[in-house]
């Protein structure tokens, strides 16, 4: 069975990456669940992906005191690598959307296409906190 046809967004996921250079996106929850996946990821993989960037999201908002030292909600990670990037960035209450590039990547474009993806789709992408977990992400007080 491929798992993306019961990948209910992904085929909005794929229009992210439909750019030069891009290779997969994947909405997350703030608990790290994997919402959705674009295709050319296996499900396993973007499973754990999706935990690993819930963890990196984590860790990039507790040092929003180094940027400012009054209360500074999370908004974008970007990760470099010598093969690439990763950009993780919140897409509405409890949600995240991550994608990866190569090196060669416009970037402009991709923060540019995540953005306006995550305008677009508004409440498709929010995903609502677990009960006992604090909201995370835009707008947080976390």
């Amino acid at each position: 069975m491929n798992d993306h046809l019961n990948n209910e967004l992904g085929w909005m996921l794929d229009e992210v990456v439909k750019m030069p250079e891009a290779r997969h996106a994947i909405l997350l929850s703030a608990d790290g669940m994997l919402r959705a996946y674009s295709e050319g990821i296996a499900r396993d993989e973007a499973e754990r992906q999706a935990a690993a960037l819930s963890g990196l999201q984590s860790i990039s908002r507790s040092t929003s005191e180094f940027c400012d030292p009054h209360e500074t909600p999370w908004q974008q990670t970007l990760v470099e690598f010598v093969g690439g990037y990763v950009f993780l960035i919140a897409a509405g209450p409890g949600a995240y959307l991550a994608v990866s590039a190569t090196e060669a990547v416009d970037m402009e474009a991709v923060s540019y296409r995540m953005q306006k993806l995550v305008d677009r789709l508004g409440k498709e992408l929010t995903s609502p906190p677990r009960q006992g977990l604090p909201r995370q992400g835009i707008g947080s007080h976390a």
